[in-house]
């Protein structure tokens, strides 16, 4: 099992370097770090006691590592939930938020195991978690990673400037679903006809 410094990582190198998309709502990132989190947090990288583009630009890969353990992790509670599905929590939680938790709380209801969708992890979505992660082992964090590519394919739909994260202008998988496929066996992934399938209605 990895640890979640491994996970960090792998978060920080998907993520990639600096960029500031208009027609992304995070605006200027860096390593997946946002200038809104920064700001947020406080942190001045910079010393000239502003917290601004430049210290987005100034982030490490090790600073956002830490950002990411301490703030997307460990003070969300993360590590109380079922180990299966820590990783693909943690890495939707540095692009989503509460999204993540949220997703989660919906499928475990959908499952029988009632949790509140307030995007906090307290005692009753641990507990529903990790009765879900019972009913269902070795099936549990796919049921997510789908949960979570349907939410990314949902965004895009409702979104007509996101569709670019989530169909490559070829009409392959784009970074949103490549992301998601990557917590579901593959067993469960889609097809390249099945993705061009879903996202046909798409001008």
């Amino acid at each position: 099992m990895k640890t979640v410094e491994q996970i960090a990582a792998e978060i920080v190198a998907r993520e990639g370097g600096y960029a500031n998309d208009p027609d992304d709502p995070g605006g200027a990132t860096k390593h997946g770090v946002t200038l809104a989190t920064l700001q947020r947090l406080g942190i001045d990288k910079t010393g000239d006691g502003r917290v601004d583009v430049a210290d987005v630009r100034a982030l490490t890969r090790a600073d956002a590592q830490r950002i990411f353990i301490e703030h997307y992790f460990q003070r969300p509670r993360l590590a109380e939930l079922p180990r299966p599905v820590q990783a693909s929590v943690f890495d939707m939680y540095v692009n989503a938020g509460s999204n993540a938790v949220k997703i989660l709380q919906r499928l475990v209801t959908r499952m029988g195991f009632a949790a509140v969708d307030d995007g906090v992890v307290g005692p009753r979505t641990i507990l529903a978690a990790q009765q879900a992660e019972a009913a269902a082992p070795g099936h549990f964090a796919d049921a997510y990673g789908i949960a979570r590519r349907n939410y990314y394919y949902s965004l895009a739909d409702a979104r007509p400037a996101s569709r670019k994260y989530a169909r490559t202008q070829s009409g392959g998988k784009g970074g949103w679903i490549l992301r998601a496929e990557e917590f579901i066996s593959s067993r469960y992934h889609l097809t390249l006809a099945e993705h061009r399938a879903r996202v046909a209605k798409w001008a």
